[in-house]
């Protein structure tokens, strides 16, 4: 029987970079409440890990003059000599500037992730989830992308080093997984799947189909760009089609999964214009994968998502009540425009400046049509054949 661990460190609120910033950790507190609203989320399926020795575990990653770098900009009042080399770090003023206490933040993000991992693999539990995690971005020797330490990354290692386990790493966030894919583009032991929108027009750039591994590793990376204003049909489409090749490929031991809900269409920071749809059908098939290759071993992370109010609550709720099995996944089959909870929409419109979706899936009739769909879908459709046939 399944069991399902929701694992939450209450440091992973305090990684805020400013005020203004569109990496807003308030959606981890809006998607708790959500799901203890609809009675899906009880006192005993959270789980909060402990400190993490981070010497160690961290240069399993990430170079020592980084980490050393990221510690001194944390201090209230850093050096000047730290604060003139934050530039070489990625940490100046850009899209992921330095701030106080970002080294024991960001830590508890690592942990988070490296012990839902652990859990997973110790059998504690079959599934785990860490929605603060999923810091894809950051690189070996410097932060990138909203992301100070990959914990995705770190939580690999951790398992290659500990149990020696065949990972396959699942990116469905609509930025390309670039860091995690750096961090073992050499090894055949961890196979990389990121599907996204194409870097042609969104950071980072890269993430190319081309893009397949390299020495010993060559063949263990499979990347799918898709177009700007693809919708759920073509999304869904790709994800599937590519998935069980991928699977096919990997025969993995352990599956870690990033769930960034920003492919969605009032995602202010991508171009794709999917609905709640995908957050509801991509968990299941990664479900279903899990428990086809790897016994179940599932553990799922966070990531992008920067409308907080409309999409990600949902999306990620969304991706808790396929993992736990909640009853109220099949009401939202059978009525897919199901009401969210009255008393949550209550609390948080007060404070949201939009309005809030009344419910949990999106109603796309009301959408306006996308005029070059079938365009868009024959250009995807060209790109994962190309995909495909790397997988060969």
């Amino acid at each position: 029987m399944d069991k399902a661990i929701y694992v939450y460190h209450p440091d992973s609120l305090k990684y805020v970079f400013h005020q203004n910033h569109p990496f807003d950790q308030r959606r981890l507190t809006l998607t708790r409440d959500l799901l203890q609203q609809v009675n899906a989320l009880s006192v005993d399926q959270i789980f909060v890990p402990g400190e993490l020795p981070d010497s160690h575990l961290l240069q399993q990653v990430h170079i020592p003059e980084y980490v050393e770098a990221v510690k001194q900009l944390s201090l209230e009042h850093p050096s000047q000599q730290a604060i003139d080399r934050a530039f070489q770090y990625g940490l100046h003023q850009g899209d992921t500037p330095y701030f106080a206490g970002m080294h024991q933040s960001a830590l508890s993000i690592a942990a988070g992730s490296v012990t839902a991992a652990q859990m997973v693999m110790e059998g504690q539990t079959t599934h785990a989830l860490h929605l603060g995690g999923g810091l894809h971005h950051a690189m070996p020797q410097k932060g990138a992308g909203f992301c100070i330490y990959n914990d995705a990354a770190l939580a690999i290692a951790h398992v290659r080093e500990t149990y020696g386990a065949k990972v396959l790493y699942i990116d469905t966030d609509v930025h390309h997984g670039d860091g995690v894919e750096m961090c073992f583009y050499t090894d055949p032991n961890v196979f990389t799947y990121s599907i996204h929108e194409t870097g042609k027009y969104l950071f980072p750039g890269t993430g190319r189909v081309e893009e397949r591994g390299a020495g010993e590793g060559f063949g263990y990376t499979v990347n799918l760009p898709l177009e700007p204003y693809t919708e759920d049909d073509s999304w869904l489409e790709c994800f599937e089609t590519t998935l069980n090749q991928v699977l096919e490929r990997a025969k993995p031991d352990l599956i870690i999964s990033q769930h960034g809900c920003d492919a969605h269409a009032l995602d202010p920071l991508s171009h794709v214009h999917c609905s709640m749809r995908i957050y509801q059908e991509m968990p299941r098939m990664i479900h279903q994968a899990a428990h086809q290759w790897c016994e179940g071993r599932w553990v799922a992370l966070g990531g992008g998502g920067y409308d907080i109010w409309r999409v990600v609550p949902r999306a990620w709720s969304l991706l808790w009540l396929e993992m736990s099995n909640h009853p109220l996944l099949q009401q939202l089959h059978t009525d897919p425009l199901l009401p969210l909870p009255q008393d949550w929409l209550d609390h948080w419109q007060a404070e949201s400046p939009v309005s809030l979706p009344q419910t949990w899936l999106d109603d796309v009739k009301r959408w306006e049509p996308i005029p070059r769909r079938e365009e868009i879908t024959q250009s995807n459709r060209a790109i994962s054949e190309i995909a495909a046939t790397y997988l060969k």
